[in-house]
């Protein structure tokens, strides 16, 4: 799919095909043939926009710059709560950007959109819009984990751990995508004379590397808390564990001696452990004694040497 959009009055607005900023998302064949042949991008290039695993570069062609940058992908719920990163390109020639993407996503929103009067602003719209997305992400990734923890609070399932888990790999995606990012736009400013950037352009860029670096921190420390909380999580239900664990064995010691004189008496005749017929209520009950001072008397053993 193609649309056009075109900067007028001080405001990116959908426009016809004389549009300058075009976007492609997801390329069909002739759309992919049209990007190679009518606005001659590169093979890899292309194919580096579309592929979710491409790192952020910036490269400098004959006619035109290539911009492979890193954002968050969109959720679904199939997902499981793991937040993925993609890639697109940006294309920025002379006259026109030309935008690929993999899958749809608002590129321009109303914020974005608004007080742009040339390409070059409207490139730096897009790159800082990119890093509101994770910072947006970010946040919600920061509230379901709270949400979690407070789940896990009263619950002994698993799956919560588990989900965890899943959102400490996701900020590890994060994490990595926005270090990709960074070098890029450290090189846009770098490179700033090529691009033909004003001194206000550069002021944003100078706001848009600061932006991107508290992204960082904030992804950072967010994986940071998770790990530690995890790890948190692990040590208390190891303790609880261990905590199980030991009052069993204390309760099958305990019961293991009365087990064996049991086993030992129920091998015996029953004359012999009754001694006649007559006698055998009060030979049960002086039995049935002397188990329960063994198993008190090796209780109070065990509490003598604080082992319960």
């Amino acid at each position: 799919m193609k649309k056009f959009l075109t900067i007028a009055e001080g405001r990116i607005t959908p426009s016809d095909e004389n549009g300058k900023i075009i976007i492609y998302l997801n390329p069909d064949h002739a759309e992919k043939e049209e990007l190679l042949n009518k606005h001659n991008i590169d093979e890899h290039n292309l194919n580096s926009a579309l592929d979710p695993d491409e790192i952020s570069r910036l490269e400098f062609e004959e006619d035109h710059t290539v911009v492979i940058f890193k954002r968050p992908k969109n959720y679904s719920t199939n997902d499981n709560l793991l937040f993925k990163v993609t890639s697109f390109g940006v294309f920025y020639f002379k006259d026109r950007i030309v935008i690929v993407q993999p899958d749809e996503i608002q590129m321009f929103e109303d914020k974005q959109s608004q007080k742009v009067d040339s390409l070059n602003e409207a490139f730096l719209k897009l790159i800082y819009a990119t890093i509101s997305h994770f910072l947006g992400h970010l946040k919600v990734i920061n509230m379901i984990s709270d949400s979690i923890e407070q789940k896990i609070e009263s619950s002994t399932d698993s799956k919560y751990m588990m989900h965890l888990y899943t959102l400490e790999k996701s900020l590890v995606y994060y994490l990595t995508g926005i270090n990709s990012n960074s070098s890029v736009i450290e090189k846009i400013k770098f490179y700033s004379n090529k691009f033909s950037f004003t001194e206000e352009n550069i002021e944003v860029l100078d706001d848009m590397i600061i932006e991107n670096n508290q992204c960082r921190n904030l992804s950072r420390t967010y994986s940071e808390i998770l790990s530690v909380m995890i790890t948190a999580r692990n040590s208390i239900a190891s303790d609880k564990l261990s905590s199980v664990m030991r009052r069993l064995t204390v309760i099958t010691t305990i019961f293991m001696p009365l087990t064996m004189i049991t086993g030992i008496g129920g091998m015996s005749e029953w004359s012999m452990m009754t001694g006649g017929p007559d006698n055998w209520p009060i030979s049960y009950l002086l039995f049935l004694v002397g188990l329960l001072g063994l198993g008190v008397g090796t209780y109070y053993i065990f509490k003598w040497k604080d082992w319960v």
